[in-house]
């Protein structure tokens, strides 16, 4: 319906997520279905696009709107917002179409003002309750909607119950809570300059344009970006009346899964806490109770709960994290939403339900995002560690973390930046430090449990956590962590094992994370779905071997620079290339040729039976050269200390062919095949070491693999027609000096614009096509990788000028281009001609999603990406049907 702003919750139905946002949409559909919701409705997100892109500006007709749906909801409620005869409270919560956990702004309890707080004390004949939720609105509204530091408010609490000598918020009597709500009035006042509405219809307003807000709020900004979510979206407001879990000890507050988030097992899951309300509990200011305890308390809503939460779960056939409000024994719906969970969860929750008959294979696919898997490879505690923990909290996410303690988000996020492992420690997270657990390698908080902010982003992101850790004090300006008699100060290394909640007092040695059966189940199916080849990037044996083990299908880069760079074998290359003579640069790749040869016999023999592309040599030549300063100092020295005759000269000479070989831009320098046509002894002896590692490791286990020669760097067609001549010629000189003959392709990386351009041509001498995106992308849009990224390329993501790091994720509109023309192009010669991407992005999810549309046979990527990436083709697989 046109201009339409606002939908009743009875209006509405699940599928209507993207204009009820996630929240609105579920409200709606559990209604719907018959279970115990609040009344209420939902602003729409069209209307907070439309008043975010108007300065904030609500659109025409919204205003009516709200004032129709308040009227609405009073008449069928029985309340009216503002009566001081039957007051009515609302909250408002937002709801973004992608759920963001914590990352928006709620207001609880508005329509509570002098007036109406004697009502309902009068009415639910407790007055301490009324008084408690008049001081969380006049905290929430100010921190919320009018700005006002919640430090403030906060302050005041902690000072009184200092000055009563208590510890909770719940130990406060009424006559403490109306001194509150005096206090905090005057905070605001003073604060805003006595500028402050007593009006809850214009509170209302207020409310709904602080939500609209809070869609571009930093932190929301940064769970966006991380999670791929468009910031075009906007959030959704659901305006619901109040259910009090904090009317006494009948009332109750609390947050529940269907399975376990953590590890994906059935069982009851969940946290409550008795006379609170929702934000105490995710908000981790008070540890909650677990769920099963709940049974003993209210008997009749736990019950009831156990239902819900499985005719929920049936209904959506998935996990379901709900959450919940006991008002007077009496049990109330809130929210329910597909559950966030850890990649080992996911993998379980997937698999027992297609066990259990609730969803397909294809279904539980399309649930595991391929970047969870990230998960999966975090390391663990060594299980023959012996150390004490120091503490013990909540095992709220799983994986290890090592790091130097630090005490803030800012700290943390700088520390990251710098390639510092730090571990976060805090009373308890909040929305704001969401930058700090980005940027930790894991979460330490004293309060909070299983379900609070910490424990949520955690596991969202993959990071180790361990909450509730109740034993440690901490000073956040003094910058120390006392547990019993031992002080950390920032920078001393701790541990945290977020699969037992342990805490170690030091350093602990991690292992790798194991592969579990679920992971093997799952895994076979996207195997059987997707339809792009997974092959890794390895240049070694043990890196070839773990290739393998994560269900790589080849090799589809081998970069043989990298078996350069061992400090027993730079001399004889360094030899090669400051070579004056062929006679010199022969003698050097004589010596070079056997350690090439072994380093490929091992790879093969780890990769036997499965293809391996071999590119030739290919980097810079500034990589294997010494620096022409360092150089120009030792012979400084030399002559100085009146070094031998014999030094000084080598020492000089070298300094002469550093200097001539120098290059101002060695990236667009003699390297690849230009290096080859100038010394095209150079591939003929790398030649010769793949062919004899072949050769020899078919002799040797009977079986080898699928020779791949891959040729770098082409534009040319004349430099592709001349290389493959010497790779050829070579071939079969050594298949005559052995008397033994195999298959072999020779092929070509495309990581030049006009390689990509003319496709056509250079196809007539390549039997394969192998997509270098790294270069690729640096010569497409003239971006230097190494120093843009800690440059303007920064910059240029913060402002939006590009949606992404190019270099991490394919700038489809132009590197894609030619990546599809190359493709294109190619097979117009040679209509099967297999092609490939062997660049960073091969282990990208939605670069993968790219190459399949682009129809590329295979994605090659680093060995611990192989899982991710063989998830991300059958996504991408699953998608294109």
């Amino acid at each position: 319906m046109a201009n339409t702003y606002i939908y009743d919750f009875s209006e509405g139905n699940a599928s209507m997520r993207s204009i009820l946002g996630g929240k609105g949409a579920n409200l709606a559909e559990m209604m719907r279905l018959g279970f115990p919701v609040p009344d209420g409705f939902t602003v729409t997100t069209q209307a907070c696009v439309e008043a975010m892109n108007n300065d904030g500006k609500w659109p025409e007709k919204l205003n009516e709107q709200v004032d129709a749906a308040l009227a609405r909801l009073e008449e069928r409620t029985g309340h009216k917002l503002g009566s001081s005869d039957s007051p009515l409270l609302v909250s408002i919560r937002s709801g973004a179409v992608v759920s963001m956990p914590g990352m928006m702004d709620t207001i609880l309890n508005l329509g509570i003002t002098d007036d109406t707080v004697r009502t309902i004390a009068e009415e639910s004949g407790n007055e301490r309750f009324a008084y408690d939720c008049y001081r969380r609105f006049i905290q929430m509204y100010g921190d919320v909607v009018e700005g006002v530091p919640a430090h403030m408010y906060e302050d005041a609490i902690k000072e009184m119950k200092k000055a009563r000598g208590v510890t909770l918020d719940t130990d406060l009597t009424a006559e403490d809570l109306k001194e509150l709500v005096v206090q905090f009035k005057k905070i605001s006042k003073d604060y805003l300059g006595n500028v402050w509405t007593l009006d809850p219809r214009e509170q209302l307003s207020h409310a709904i344009s602080a939500v609209f807000r809070s869609w571009n709020n930093p932190r929301a900004d940064i769970y966006r970006k991380v999670n791929g979510i468009s910031r075009d979206l906007g959030t959704a407001v659901n305006i619901m009346q109040m259910v009090f879990g904090n009317h006494g000890d009948t009332s109750a507050t609390g947050v529940c899964f269907t399975r376990n988030p953590s590890t994906g097992e059935k069982g009851l899951f969940g946290e409550f806490l008795i006379n609170a309300q929702g934000e105490d509990v995710v908000a981790g200011i008070r540890t909650p109770q677990r769920l099963p305890d709940l049974e003993a308390i209210l008997p009749e809503a736990y019950r009831e709960l156990l239902e819900t939460m499985q005719h929920l779960e049936t209904h959506y056939r998935d996990m379901q994290d709900l959450e919940f409000t006991i008002e007077n024994g009496k049990l109330f719906m809130l929210q329910t939403r597909n559950g966030k969970r850890t990649a080992p969860a996911a993998l379980k929750i997937a698999a027992d339900m297609v066990e259990e008959g609730l969803i397909t294979k294809e279904e539980a696919l399309e649930r595991i995002e391929p970047a969870q898997l990230d998960q999966l490879l975090h390391p663990g505690v060594d299980p023959s560690n012996t150390v004490e923990p120091i503490t013990k909290g909540l095992p709220a996410s799983p994986g290890a973390a090592v790091g130097s303690l630090v005490f803030d988000a800012d700290t943390a996020a700088a520390a990251g930046a710098e390639g510092k492992n730090v571990v976060l420690v805090r009373y308890e997270t909040t929305p704001d430090d969401i930058h700090g657990v980005l940027a930790a390698q894991g979460v330490l908080t004293a309060h909070g449990g299983m379900t609070s902010h910490a424990a949520v982003v955690a596991r969202g992101f993959g990071k180790p956590c361990v909450s509730g850790a109740t034993a440690i004090k901490l000073d956040t300006q003094g910058k120390t962590l006392t547990i019993g008699d031992r002080t950390f100060v920032e920078g001393d290394l701790i541990t945290l094992n977020g699969s037992t909640g342990e805490v170690f007092g030091e350093a602990l040695k991690l292992i790798p994370p194991q592969i579990n059966e679920d992971f093997e189940h799952v895994v076979q199916w996207a195997d059987e779905v997707r339809a792009l080849g997974v092959r890794a990037n390895a240049d070694n044996g043990p890196d070839a071997e773990n290739a393998r083990k994560l269900g790589a299908e080849g090799i589809g880069l081998c970069r043989t620079e990298h078996m350069f760079m061992a400090a027993d074998r730079l001399p004889a290359v360094r030899e090669m290339i400051l070579a004056e003579t062929s006679e010199e640069r022969e003698a050097a790749l004589a010596k070079i040729l056997p350690m090439q040869q072994a380093d490929f016999e091992a790879i093969f023999t780890a990769m036997k039976g499965l293809p391996v592309t071999v590119r030739l040599l290919d980097p810079p030549l500034h990589e294997f050269l010494p620096n022409y300063v360092d150089q120009a100092l030792k012979v400084q020295e030399l002559e100085l200390t009146g070094g031998s005759e014999d030094a000084l000269k080598e020492a000089r000479a070298t300094l002469a062919q550093v200097k001539k070989l120098h290059e101002q831009n060695p990236m667009l320098g003699t390297r690849g095949c230009r290096l080859a046509m100038l010394h095209p002894e150079i591939p003929a002896m790398q030649t010769r070491a793949i062919i004899r590692a072949a050769l020899a490791v078919l002799e040797r286990v009977g079986q080898t693999v699928g020779v791949e020669i891959m040729i770098p760097l082409v534009s040319l067609e004349e430099e592709i027609l001349q290389q493959r001549e010497i790779v050829k010629s070579t071939v079969e000189e050594e298949f005559e000096r052995a008397g033994k003959r195999l298959d072999y392709t020779i092929g070509t990386m495309i990581e030049l614009p006009r390689a990509a351009l003319l496709a056509d041509r250079i196809a007539h001498h390549a039997d394969f096509f192998s997509f270098g995106t790294n270069d690729l992308t640096q010569t497409t849009l003239g971006i230097s990788r190494d120093d843009a990224e800690n440059g303007f390329l920064a910059a240029y993501e913060a402002e939006d000028i590009l949606p992404h790091n190019p270099f991490a994720s394919i700038d489809v509109d132009g590197v894609g281009q030619l990546v599809s023309m190359g493709v294109e192009r190619g097979r117009s010669t040679t209509p099967h001609l297999k092609c490939g991407v062997c660049g960073e992005h091969g282990g990208d999810p939605a670069s993968i999603e790219f190459f399949h549309s682009a129809g590329l046979n295979y994605v090659s990527c680093s060995p611990f990406r192989v899982p991710i990436a063989r998830f991300a083709a059958a996504k991408a697989a699953l998608k294109d049907k």
